[in-house]
């Protein structure tokens, strides 16, 4: 291998040298790099540089003749199966990013017990000679809906600085046994977890209490079947783990088919037992600026018990990039 040069891009700026060279030569171990910083064989815009330094848009970084070990391994072509699976369910896509409809079922991410999920189907949507793309979010497996994918690790740590600072709207529909003593409100109730791993079940907690982290949610009764079933609009202002569903239940209004909270009256007879919480709609700053709101369609389950009880959800709108980002509709 000769000495090469490679261009710093748009997307790897402010990124340090050491994660920059993980990122194009994943098998070069750190003590490696740092040898090759200390004797001048790496060097940015001609100039010597330490493993921690940022790197910006435009440099050029000196590759020297790197061991065999630093070459990675060919990636195993993906399975067709699954490929044609993932693209199925893409409902927007451009050069930055990718939006999912996440069928409810089918995991974000692998654990115990999951053999397949979003993560491990990813490599289908790979762009030839491209960044593998990367989860943004999760949602719940039970979950269906808007599933974030960025396409390179740029825009990833771009859209999730997005969400760690409230600039994203999300609009989650929901089936719920009861409804509301409020039609609409903000539910402020903390929660804790208990237990570990895929058996850990989320709680209500009082203020105070040990492990107790804040929660809130805001939701809307949009239609409702007398006082036996409702049709809600929530949008989590936090992000904790089963926040939607616990804070439902909080309510005296579980969510249908929920399968892990809501005791008994969360299946009730005559309805699709599977979870009717759907994530509806997202609002976010687009990485190449303005914003972009893509909403996904009703899942079969919900569409059926939609149907039942009279709720007319209307036209799924097509996605929408618009100017500006003066932060997402309320």
């Amino acid at each position: 291998m000769r000495v090469s040069n490679r261009i710093v891009t748009e997307d790897e700026a402010d990124l340090r040298l050491d994660r920059w060279f993980r990122r194009h030569y994943p098998n070069l171990t750190q003590g490696a790099l740092q040898k090759l910083c200390r004797t001048g064989q790496v060097r940015v815009d001609g100039g010597r540089v330490q493993t921690n330094s940022r790197l910006a848009p435009g440099q050029t970084v000196r590759i020297p003749p790197l061991p065999d070990i630093s070459q990675p391994a060919p990636l195993p072509p993906p399975d067709p199966m699954l490929v044609r699976e993932i693209e199925k369910m893409v409902i927007y896509q451009d050069d930055h990013l990718l939006v999912l409809d996440k069928p409810s079922g089918l995991a974000t991410q692998g654990g115990p017990g999951i053999t397949k999920h979003v993560d491990m189907m990813l490599d289908g949507l790979r762009k030839e000679d491209g960044d593998r793309p990367r989860l943004v979010h999760r949602i719940d497996r039970d979950t269906s809906g808007i599933l974030l994918i960025a396409r390179t690790p740029g825009v990833a740590a771009k859209l999730a600085a997005a969400f760690r600072g409230r600039d994203v709207g999300k609009t989650y529909w929901a089936i719920v046994v009861g409804r509301p003593a409020q039609a609409s409100g903000i539910i402020d109730q903390p929660l804790a977890k208990i237990g570990a791993g895929g058996a850990a079940l989320v709680v209500a907690a009082s203020r105070g209490e040990e492990d107790a982290v804040s929660a809130k949610s805001e939701y809307e009764t949009i239609d409702a079947a007398g006082k036996k079933f409702s049709w809600l609009a929530l949008s989590p202002l936090t992000g904790r783990t089963h926040q939607l569903r616990v804070h439902c239940e909080s309510l005296g209004t579980p969510i249908v088919g929920d399968p892990r909270y809501g005791g008994k009256a969360a299946h009730p007879e005559g309805f699709i037992d599977r979870l009717h919480l759907h994530a509806r709609q997202l609002d976010i700053p687009h990485p190449a600026g303005g914003r972009l709101i893509v909403t996904a369609p009703l899942p079969p389950h919900m569409r059926e018990t939609f149907r039942s009880l009279g709720f007319v959800p209307g036209d799924t709108p097509a996605p929408k990039r618009i100017k500006g980002n003066k932060g997402p509709a309320k």
